[in-house]
């Protein structure tokens, strides 16, 4: 009986591992896009992003699609912009995931929410979709 118990706890100690490092690694590629932005790193952007990432939104109530590259574009090298980013939540399964991030941005007096998907593509974590909504700070 001690031997099958073993067994198990080592079974959930590896899974419970592996899921620690998944997140871990999630969490290194969403922090590449908070502080690539904050910090105008657009080498940072590229590493966290696929090359065929997009971003969504809506603008008087009509769905609008962002060019990944255009965004990551204007990101100018060394450029900082005031942005306070945070990551709420990370789930995963598998290959997949997605994640919920908050941008405090105080010169233009909004909170952003970001929802992101990411798949794990060659072994690397990647982002694949980015859609967004904001408010504005309460008066």
């Amino acid at each position: 009986m001690k031997k099958i118990i073993l067994v198990i706890f080592l079974i959930f100690s590896l899974s419970n591992s592996n899921a620690q490092s998944e997140i871990e690694q999630i969490n290194s590629v969403l922090y590449d896009y908070i502080e690539g932005t904050a910090n105008g790193e657009p080498n940072r952007l590229k590493r966290a992003f696929h090359k065929d990432f997009n971003l969504y939104f809506v603008k008087e109530d009509s769905l609008q699609v962002w060019s990944g590259k255009q965004y990551v574009g204007n990101i100018k090298p060394g450029r900082k912009s005031n942005r306070i980013g945070k990551v709420l939540s990370i789930d995963f399964e598998g290959d997949a995931a997605i994640a919920k991030i908050e941008i405090l941005m105080p010169k233009r007096k909004r909170i952003y929410t970001d929802y992101l998907m990411l798949l794990k593509v060659n072994k690397k974590w990647k982002i694949i979709h980015k859609s967004f909504t904001f408010k504005n700070y309460p008066e």
